[in-house]
């Protein structure tokens, strides 16, 4: 019995959500395990009925859980809050704190039946896996903030730090997880410029000495931008710091052909969270538009990582990929040959594909 939050969240966010839950439930019958779902208020949605975007009952929820599956957050609806209610900044912003979330895992991995889905060429994309490893609970998003009045209008700060604890713990795990993969590493960072930067390669220079066994190499994060759309195939791992980490994975999405592709994993304390890298999409949400695959790998991420349950991870991951290359697609992917299908209905053939393996 596994006991898994489930925070569905704003906009696309409770159409998605439930197709992954349907995947675990696939997984269970079909392996012997047993799910138990809560499900819980968080973002837009929570503050609409609460008054706050986490509130007290969900945080507590997620701490006595195995695992949080989380859909999206946010929207325009709330963007005139007070910033401490916005839902990106008071409910996803504490709940990775609270639940000491300090790495962030995309693996950005190119399935053979979207190579045309990209903009890219196909010769450059092909065979693309390669994952991110960003630092979570650090940097500019969660330095210290301040705004004051100077002749002239208004001046804001925010303020950017690192501690080399910080560096070394992320880096570590990036260290391991490369060992586990293709033996290369490579850190982005923005050394000729900003301090923290010079710190931080400053302090992988040292750990590399640890890791002989893998090929270390390090790469400013403009260059890096530019690298992941002329020579992705290069990357195996990449480990940086926040802001870097949010910016590149979402340029690393379009490799996959659409941010409706990408899964994530938070992890680092005794309960991860799981959720799909794109936003809550309120100019989609409750058009039957959506494309879960994003939400249901990211379960298969979730029986990966924090319920050691591999086989059943591959499981999922397997079934997704019989389903695109079945020819089935949602809006955001579809070509010319394809046929559409809506968010519950990829959801469906997903479950089939599992209960045929």
């Amino acid at each position: 019995m596994y006991k898994i939050a489930v925070l569905p969240g704003d906009g696309i966010g409770v159409e998605i959500v439930p197709e992954a839950i349907k995947a675990l439930q696939a997984v269970g019958e079909k392996y012997n395990h047993q799910f138990e779902f809560t499900e819980a208020l968080v973002g837009g949605a929570a503050y609409d009925a609460v008054g706050h975007p986490l509130p007290a009952e969900t945080l507590q929820i997620c701490k006595q859980s195995d695992a949080v599956l989380l859909g999206a957050i946010g929207g325009p609806k709330w963007e005139q809050l007070p910033v401490h209610l916005r839902p990106e900044v008071g409910a996803l912003l504490p709940l990775r704190k609270e639940l000491g979330l300090y790495a962030n895992l995309r693996p950005c991995f190119l399935f053979p039946g979207l190579t045309h889905a990209s903009t890219l060429k196909e010769e450059v994309i092909a065979g693309v896996d390669l994952i991110v490893i960003r630092e979570l609970t650090g940097g500019l998003y969660f330095g210290e903030k301040n705004r004051e009045k100077i002749d002239g209008g208004v001046k804001a700060t925010d303020i950017l730090s690192y501690s080399t604890y910080e560096i070394e713990r992320i880096v570590r795990y990036a260290y391991e997880v490369a060992r586990k993969r293709n033996h290369k590493l490579c850190s982005v960072d923005k050394a000729n410029v900003i301090e923290t930067s010079r710190l931080w390669r400053e302090t992988v220079t040292e750990l590399a000495k640890e890791y002989p066994d893998v090929e270390t190499s390090h790469m400013y994060v403009d260059n890096c931008a530019m690298q992941l759309i002329r020579n992705p195939k290069q990357f195996d791992v990449i480990v940086t710091e926040n802001m870097f980490g949010d910016i590149l994975t979402d340029e690393a999405s379009m490799l996959t052909g659409s941010i409706g592709m990408l899964p994530s994993a938070s992890i680092g304390g005794e309960v991860g969270l799981y959720e799909p890298s794109h936003g809550s999409a309120p100019d989609i949400a409750g058009q039957n538009k959506a494309n879960p695959l994003a939400t249901i790998l990211s379960a298969a991420m979730l029986l990966r990582y924090s319920l050691n349950l591999e086989k059943e991870a591959r499981a999922i991951e397997t079934a997704v990929s019989r389903v695109i290359e079945n020819g089935y697609r949602t809006p955001d992917l579809i070509e010319e040959g394809c046929r559409l299908a809506g968010t519950a209905e990829m959801g469906d053939l997903v479950v089939s594909q599992i209960k045929s393996l």
